[in-house]
């Protein structure tokens, strides 16, 4: 039996899924081996990828609702990752992810309900991909999107934008290298 690649996971979280990147451990020069998209909220229950919305612009205030839906999304993420790492595990080692969010602003500073729901989900969201993650045995560093590259290029004694270039590089052979893509290869990047 052969021995099993060393492999990084990196997510770029959006509301109700996230970019997938596993890359081939190696801080000079990475290997792309997938990309593809997860689903963290059941698309079976619509309302689940933006549990704290009642409709457009309007902040959801029936908290049974949300909470029944809180539970699903948790529920799915975790079933979700389990499979996805039940697979990469077939033939890869997998011990860290990079983990990509826009904000790490706490929903209840913002005043504006519409605003705060959307706040609300990205810090769910963030929250059920790493537990889940957590729960499968992988460490995870959660990175700011606008950190991102600023932080590869330090440790690649690179400039941000050599940092860019070099992930955009990365997805030559790739079907879909869409910036949520790159951005979670940067963050594999980051922490392999």
């Amino acid at each position: 039996m052969s021995a099993r690649a060393s492999c990084t996971l990196g997510f770029r979280v959006k509301s109700g899924w996230a970019a997938a990147v596993l890359i081939a451990n190696s801080h000079n020069a990475p290997t792309v081996i997938d990309s593809r998209v997860i689903e963290l909220a059941d698309p079976g229950e619509p309302d689940s990828r933006q549990p704290f919305h009642a409709g457009f612009g309007t902040a959801q205030t029936d908290t049974d609702k949300v909470t029944r839906l809180v539970r699903g999304i948790e529920r799915f993420a975790r079933r979700s990752i389990a499979a996805l790492l039940v697979e990469y595990r077939e033939q890869h080692r997998v011990r860290h992810a990079g983990v990509v969010v826009a904000s790490l602003t706490d929903p209840a500073s913002i005043s504006n309900q519409h605003m705060r729901a959307h706040a609300s989900e990205g810090r769910l969201f963030r929250t059920v991909l790493v537990d889940a993650l957590e729960h499968c045995d992988v460490a995870v560093r959660v990175v700011l999107e606008r950190e991102a590259y600023e932080l590869l290029g330090k440790s690649l004694r690179r400039s941000p934008t050599e940092a860019k270039h070099k992930v955009a590089a990365l997805g030559e052979r790739v079907d879909r290298w869409r910036a949520e893509q790159k951005v979670a290869a940067a963050a594999a990047w980051l922490v392999s």
